[in-house]
């Protein structure tokens, strides 16, 4: 069973985070409307209870989010925290949506962050969704930020995505220090296995995973209505589903805690990031991470053919 306030090292760099960090899009009203009062309550209670890792973005509610976390966090020493937040896609003057990674449009996207967010610094700066920028992305936008790490303005370079094939390529070809991937390694989908976790683990560079539940699905179960990578799930994710729900329930083991858990089995995976949108659900997230499962669990996944032979899990704990 982990705990959540666990500290991990994030690839060389000696700065730690916890086991679970508090993804922030949902303070810029990514699903329902979230207040101020919202935001400092999540806020609040992560820190309380030793989640201190916050990752943002200037995308996320054109900067709302930024500012709110900036306004939750007022009054709370710096050394207190970790954030992390993203470059690359933001608003110009006029108003446009525009994906930039050259020099000039970081540096000019990292004050605006500093601005909103009221601090000094971030800890670490993702390339946000480079996709079709991939040139760019690995010749103007990675050396700027590795400047600004060698500076010591910034302490770890990373790129946050929702696919994994760029990321191998930033493995082969530049110092990063962690990835943010989204969707990719869940108790439903190993795709990220082959490649990317082993070729991270191989050049020390930390992941942390997000979108561990497949937009919902691992936490609502195979239910009408269910989401699974923002679209309704095919019948055979459905099937799939259901026969998780099924061990799930022989073992007493609540889904969402399986699927919060199951990410950190992989040795390449340092933390996950998890969005809320209130002090309960990161309440909820919390004792997902921290629920007891059995070994017995995870190995019975494996003898229904519901995990690969190979693929990672976490220890769980004995029998009693």
């Amino acid at each position: 069973m982990p705990d959540v306030a666990t500290q991990v090292e994030v690839g060389r760099t000696g700065l730690k985070v916890p086991l679970m960090g508090l993804g922030t899009a949902g303070m810029g009203n990514l699903y329902i409307e979230v207040s101020q009062s919202e935001a400092n309550e999540m806020v609040h209670y992560a820190l309380d209870h030793g989640l201190n890792f916050f990752d943002t973005a200037p995308h996320y509610g054109r900067g709302l989010a930024e500012n709110r976390l900036g306004l939750a966090l007022e009054g709370i020493p710096r050394d207190r925290y970790i954030i992390s937040s993203k470059v690359g896609r933001l608003y110009n003057a006029l108003g446009e949506w525009i994906t930039d990674f050259s020099r000039e449009s970081i540096l000019r996207s990292i004050e605006g962050t500093l601005q909103r967010l009221k601090t000094d610094r971030v800890d670490i700066l993702h390339l946000h969704d480079p996709d079709q920028h991939y040139h760019q992305a690995l010749t103007e936008g990675f050396p700027t930020l590795a400047e600004l790490r060698e500076q010591g303005v910034i302490k770890a370079v990373g790129a946050g995505m929702n696919s994994w094939e760029m990321l191998v390529d930033f493995t082969r070809e530049a110092d990063f220090d962690c990835f943010l991937l989204a969707g990719h390694y869940t108790l439903l989908d190993q795709d990220a296995l082959p490649q990317f976790l082993p070729a991270c683990q191989e050049k020390g560079i930390s992941v942390f995973m997000a979108g561990i539940l497949n937009t919902g699905i691992l936490a609502t179960g195979a239910v009408p209505g269910a989401k699974y990578r923002y679209r309704e799930p095919s019948p055979e994710i459905m099937a799939k589903v259901a026969r998780i729900e099924a061990v799930c329930r022989r073992y007493e083991v609540p889904l969402n805690a399986a699927a919060t858990q199951f990410p950190l089995g992989h040795p390449a995976v340092t933390a996950l990031v998890v969005g809320a949108d209130t002090k309960e659900h990161i309440a909820a997230n919390r004792a997902a991470l921290e629920r007891p499962i059995p070994a017995e669990f995870w190995q019975t996944l494996r003898d229904e053919g519901l995990l690969g032979e190979t693929i990672p899990v976490p220890a769980g704990t004995l029998p009693v």
